[in-house]
């Protein structure tokens, strides 16, 4: 009986450690999606443990007519499907910053946070390379973005 139950608790043990996630430790890149008219953000990830991680990603614009950039920090949760194959989810939030001048001449400036949500797919390449398609709710408060904001988004980062 003692025999089974020790066999029993390692093939329950190796059940549980084959499930852990690989994060790496770093990975930098591109977000690229909608972004709130900002388009593509440098994205870096830093692996907080076996399946948790921190990500921040800037955005940034300047034209004629406005300079814009918006700051987000999301904590997430990484669960493997199959292989190379994982999905997360994620909570945080942000800053960021308009200036400049609408099509009327009318002058802006304003500084806002947001709140935000994440989830989404990935795939971890045997070359250090991870490509993710993700989806983020953003909930602005703020004059000039007091809304909901829904980015989809391609992640293109390199691993280290």
């Amino acid at each position: 009986m003692k025999k089974l139950f020790l066999l029993a608790l390692a093939v329950i043990g190796f059940s549980a450690t084959s499930m852990a996630q690989n994060i790496s430790k770093n990975a930098i890149g591109l977000r690229i999606g909608d972004n709130d008219g900002l388009g593509a953000e440098v994205s870096y990830q830093s692996g907080l443990g076996d399946n948790n991680r921190l990500e921040l990603d800037l955005g940034f614009r300047s034209n004629n007519n406005f300079d814009a950039f918006k700051l987000a920090g999301l904590y997430q949760w990484v669960w493997n499907i199959e292989g190379g194959f994982n999905w997360y989810a994620g909570i945080g939030g942000g800053v960021g910053s308009y200036s400049g001048d609408n099509r009327f001449g009318d002058s802006f400036d304003e500084t806002y946070v947001f709140a935000a949500g994440d989830i989404g797919v990935e795939y971890n390449f045997d070359i250090p390379l991870l490509v993710s398609l993700d989806f983020r709710p953003e909930f602005g408060f703020g004059k000039f973005n007091d809304d909901t904001a829904f980015d989809i988004a391609l992640g293109i980062r390199y691993q280290f």
